[in-house]
């Protein structure tokens, strides 16, 4: 199977970390719905401050607000009250709003005339929603779907990381002796998501793949 380069142990390790601050908002009377809301309205001011190039407090709230993917699950799976309508809620919802970002990122650059920074912004927007899609359509045909280099919590990873440090340097306008380093680290760390997420698209299209032909073979079907 091919891994994330988040390990599964590390996975794990990370979710147990979550419970006990997942179950001291659970005792504020926060349901895992609730988190998931809370977090997707985070998202969406990060984007509307990428979009006014407010970088480094956008990218705060792109980690911080991120977190909550961890503490809706943890929550749910804590008080057993996990449901097909709140994994629907959050799925949809921590889609909606990491493409909002880059929608954002877009916009801000696009507001400097800075025409890469719109290019690369356009481009993870589109490979990381063909990441998400892959994996809810194998889950939808029955195939595992969930293996590749970038998902989310990598993908947010970086944005967040690469905002924060636009912010920090000056960039998209704001040069620094010259140099636009945050041009540089915007327009290299988006175009590492979208190639990260291409990949991973891949990865997913091959993976769904062998299991079909696993199936279709253990049933007696040979189609190629």
């Amino acid at each position: 199977m091919i891994q994330s380069v988040v390990s599964p142990a590390l996975r794990q390790r990370v979710r147990g970390w979550a419970v006990p601050v997942a179950r001291a908002l659970g005792g504020l009377g926060l349901t895992p719905n609730h988190l998931t809301m809370i977090g997707f309205a985070g998202t969406c001011a990060a984007a509307i401050l990428a979009a006014g190039q407010i970088w480094l407090a956008a990218g705060v709230l792109v980690i911080g607000f991120g977190i909550f993917d961890l503490l809706d699950g943890a929550l749910a799976r804590a008080t057993g009250r996990t449901s097909r309508f709140g994994a629907f809620l959050d799925s949809t919802l921590d889609r909606m709003g990491e493409n909002l970002v880059y929608a954002g990122v877009a916009i801000g650059s696009a507001a400097r005339d800075y025409v890469p920074g719109v290019v690369v912004a356009v481009l993870a927007l589109a490979f990381a929603s063909g990441v998400t899609y892959a994996r809810a359509k194998a889950e939808v045909v029955g195939l595992h779907g969930e293996v590749g280099f970038a998902p989310r919590e990598v993908r947010l990873a970086l944005l967040g990381t690469t905002l924060i440090l636009v912010g920090y340097l000056g960039g998209i306008g704001q040069q620094i002796d010259g140099n636009p380093w945050g041009d540089r680290i915007l327009t290299g760390s988006l175009g590492l998501i979208a190639a990260l997420s291409a990949i991973t698209v891949l990865q997913r299209i091959v993976h769904a793949r062998r299991q079909a032909l696993d199936l279709e073979a253990g049933s007696g079907d040979r189609r190629p």
